[in-house]
């Protein structure tokens, strides 16, 4: 009796719904669960047939299913389970799991069946699929002109790749040219920075305002074109593993005295850049060249995401354990949405606006730091600034 008992509060009390039929197709019992799911009273649905529970066409071949089973014992269902639509007393249609199975009670035999909604899981999956085509669809938007750069590449790789040597060969031709045409190109660059200067130090004595104005559009342009090159030519020598730091000793507060000096020359109108030290010690053991490159384009950012007028703060520390490297601005800031894809290559965070950029140098600075063993933190608050810290391990 106890276990009578205990079998029927379990039944009473289960998540899923149970029902029970006779092998005519009969309603023998239901459980409050498969009640509730299927909007009826019992009194409704006792001793109907259970296809009044299902849609067209399970509802007419329901019989004829149960039928085909006691002729021939080929089992569609009972003992192996699937995924069914159910019909609800209001008309709707809900998924749900079938478990079906065959049991044999006081000389006759009845069917148990076991009902899982499936109705939640297939709305989270119908909203995986909505977010995940939003996410395509404003990746697609984001990347138009890259793709098309991308389809004019495959078409000329697929007219001359009819081999994989023929392709490592293109490959092979691409990266020479963008190492040739980064390097190429930085000798006029030069120049016409150098004229550039030359010609605002000649005009002083004028005081033309329009000399100065387009003078420093020339600088700007060419500051842009130029980091634009290193950019991509960094990224080049990534992606073909030709980077490897070459540890040596060197003094760091020279090195950022130097960087300073150098950016101050491309900042805005009454930008200034102060650089502060911190320990008594100077030397670190890092790759110059590439913790150089880490700072320059975290400043030149700085720069970049900030208005005339303002101060940016470049600090050094080398204490017991670190070297840390702080680049702090109060420019435009990053939205809070794009701060997990700030790292990923050719991201721009939306509030860039018309400021020129490839999305590629916090990547590299990042892939830099690594390769030194380093890493690579931020703070960032909308028109509050931003803070990059970059640290290495002693």
């Amino acid at each position: 009796m106890e276990n009578a008992m205990l079998l029927e509060a379990i039944i009473e009390t289960a998540i899923d719904g149970i029902i029970t039929i006779d092998q005519r197709g009969k309603i023998e019992s239901l459980n409050p669960a498969a009640l509730k799911l299927f909007g009826y009273d019992l009194d409704e649905i006792l001793g109907k047939n259970i296809s009044m529970l299902m849609p067209e066409p399970d509802k007419t071949a329901h019989d004829g299913y149960l039928e085909n089973y006691k002729q021939t014992h080929e089992k569609h269902i009972i003992g192996i389970g699937r995924e069914v639509k159910g019909l609800r007393k209001d008309g709707s249609t809900f998924p749900f799991r079938l478990a079906v199975s065959e049991v044999q009670y006081e000389n006759r035999k009845i069917y148990t069946g076991f009902i899982h909604d499936l109705s939640k899981e297939k709305e989270a999956e119908e909203r995986l699929q909505e977010y995940a085509a939003e996410l395509e669809s404003l990746v697609e938007e984001r990347t138009k002109s890259l793709k098309k750069t991308v389809v004019a590449l495959r078409e000329a790789k697929e007219e001359v790749s009819l081999s994989l040597e023929k392709e490592k060969e293109l490959n092979q031709m691409k990266s020479r040219f963008v190492s040739m045409a980064s390097h190429e190109f930085r000798t006029p660059l030069s120049s016409i920075q150098l004229s550039s200067s030359l010609i605002e130090k000649y005009a002083l004595p004028y005081e033309n305002t329009n000399i100065s104005k387009h003078v420093h559009k020339i600088k700007n342009a060419v500051g842009n074109l130029t980091t634009i090159l290193n950019d991509f030519l960094s990224l080049e020598r990534l992606e073909a593993g030709k980077v490897e730091p070459a540890f040596h000793s060197f003094d760091l507060v020279k090195l950022a005295e130097e960087i300073t000096e150098e950016m101050q020359m491309i900042a805005k109108q009454d930008q200034h850049i102060i650089y502060q030290h911190t320990g008594l010690e100077s030397v670190v053991q890092l790759d110059q060249n590439l913790l150089k490159n880490c700072m320059i384009n975290l400043i030149n950012n700085a720069i970049k995401y900030s208005g005339e007028n303002t101060f940016i703060e470049f600090n050094t520390e080398i204490n017991d354990r670190q070297c840390i490297v702080t680049i702090r601005d109060n420019g435009i800031g990053i939205p809070d949405t794009d701060q997990k894809h700030l790292f990923q290559p050719f991201f721009r965070a939306h509030n860039t606006g018309s400021i020129p950029g490839t999305g590629l140098g916090l990547n590299i600075v990042l892939r830099y730091a690594g390769l030194m063993n380093g890493e690579v933190q931020f703070e960032s608050q909308i028109n509050q600034g931003t803070t990059f810290i970059l640290s290495f391990n002693k």
